[in-house]
């Protein structure tokens, strides 16, 4: 069968085409696509921003996935192993930024995966009192304690159990779980009065709201939904049979991404609009602080069902997400230093569940790390959180985005890059897409990845904006 890897090789593999795309979709599909991504909606203009990011996710992103993913496959390796084959050695640094990149992501994506499960247990108890002590919630190194353990301890499992045996089984069922989960509520928020005014301003694109702001930050949502630059999809493609479509798998993962956005933008948009929250804020502080609130408001019963499915729904898609972020490191620790798997994942799931620590106490317990930077430019302090976000998400994910278009175009070279798409795609060389992609992984991703990185570091760290 297509897909299933050599009996001889002792990493594993993905069974089949189907369990690919589903661990890959899920680890696309995370927190960003059911918060991050309504309100990058909100602030960019509505509509304007859905047309710049879909525009960017088909047009930039589709290229630089195929590349991750043609580039796992090829060598056979983890992120590092990969750059660093056929001669490359010199290359093996852009593999590390992407094995640090993603264990940085997820040592605080792990304690923000906490406070969603906690809310879930808060919701189906009744407690909405909760988002008005969300400074609480998250102050209570205690409960983050247990939550966060909680979650690291579902994802050790299941990354532990292998390839097919607990990523891809784990993403069948969490998958389509998720996609329940995410259309019923879809479904009930558009019931709601005043759902369709949500609807129109998230449809209807005035694109007198575009701008380099804009674009910048459709670009920016699109590449970190997408799981790029940091080594998950070559980790993944890595598990993949050589006579399987690159093309076409790369093509419903991107949908199968997309499409739970979009979706979440649905639901989110309605549901704020019917209980007249437009204006609110966005992200973690409209989730946890105003969101259970409005639950409470649909009633004592249905109010924790929809709350707790919600906070479920959060839970879920953090979980296909924390599972790709750690087979990444653990990858490169089984193959570089041929420990057995079992043994490695405890063993890099407890490193960087040490290096979430100091996020979780940076929410107001600790002084230190509460207030652990202070960026040139800025009046204020930064916490350790935030400036792992900054340094992991923002500035690292582009920047290897940028190295892997390099490294494919010009070291690896596209005639050798075309060649295994070739392998499951005859005639793909020759092919626009084939012509497109090489064009867009030697000119329009380098140009681009590298702007916003520079663009990125500027503003982040020093205060300099070259975009209003």
């Amino acid at each position: 069968m297509a897909g299933i890897k050599n009996s001889e090789s002792s990493r594993g593999g993905f069974s089949n085409k189907f369990g690919f795309i589903m661990a890959a979709a899920g680890s696309a599909v995370g927190l960003g696509n059911i918060w991050k991504f309504p309100f990058e909606v909100s602030d960019g203009g509505g509509g304007a921003f859905v047309v710049m990011y879909l525009a960017f996710c088909f047009m930039l992103c589709f290229p630089v996935m195929m590349a991750e993913i043609a580039l796992g496959r090829k060598t056979n390796k983890n992120a590092v192993g990969a750059f660093a084959a056929n001669g490359h050695k010199k290359w093996a640094g852009v593999g590390m930024l992407a094995v640090l990149s993603g264990s940085l992501i997820l040592s605080f994506y792990n304690v923000v995966a906490g406070w969603a499960l906690g809310f879930a247990v808060e919701m189906f108890s009744g407690n909405f009192a909760v988002g008005n002590n969300f400074g609480e919630f998250v102050g209570n190194w205690h409960i983050n304690l247990m939550v966060s353990t909680v979650f690291m301890f579902v994802t050790i499992y299941i990354v532990a159990k292998g390839v097919s045996g607990g990523i891809e089984k784990a993403s069948k069922i969490l998958m389509p779980t998720l996609l329940v989960l995410i259309f019923g509520l879809m479904a009930y928020s558009l019931t709601q009065p005043g759902a369709i005014d949500g609807v129109k301003f998230y449809l209807i694109p005035d694109f007198s709201e575009i701008s380099f702001k804009t674009a910048y930050g459709a670009m920016g949502q699109a590449f970190f939904s997408l799981s790029l630059g940091m080594g998950a999809l070559i980790t993944y493609g890595s598990y993949v049979g050589k006579k399987d479509n690159i093309v076409s798998a790369t093509a419903m993962i991107l949908l199968a991404d997309v499409g739970i956005a979009f979706i979440a933008g649905l639901m989110m948009f309605a549901f704020i609009f019917s209980q007249g929250l437009q204006g609110q804020g966005g992200g973690a502080g409209l989730i946890f602080t105003v969101l259970p609130g409005a639950f409470e408001s649909i009633g004592p019963v249905l109010g924790r069902c929809i709350g707790g499915l919600f906070f479920v729904l959060l839970s879920f898609a953090a979980l296909t997400s924390t599972v790709s972020l750690l087979e990444v490191p653990v990858a490169y620790v089984v193959d570089e230093f041929e420990i057995r798997r079992s043994r490695a994942v405890w063993i890099v799931g407890a490193v960087i569940f040490l290096l979430g620590v100091p996020s979780m106490l940076g929410n107001g317990t600790v002084e230190f790390f509460t207030n652990f930077v202070h960026y040139h430019g800025s009046n204020t302090t930064v916490n350790f959180m935030d400036f792992i976000e900054d340094l992991a998400s923002d500035t690292f994910l582009p920047l290897g985005g940028f190295l892997v278009s390099v490294y494919t175009a010009y070291i690896w070279r596209g005639d050798k890059f075309k060649e295994e798409i070739e392998s499951g795609n005859p005639g793909f060389a020759t092919s626009f897409m084939g012509k497109y992609t090489i064009f867009a992984l030697k000119y329009l991703a380098p140009f681009i990845l590298g702007s916003i990185t520079i663009i990125t570091i500027l503003s982040k760290f020093f205060g300099i904006h070259l975009i209003d």
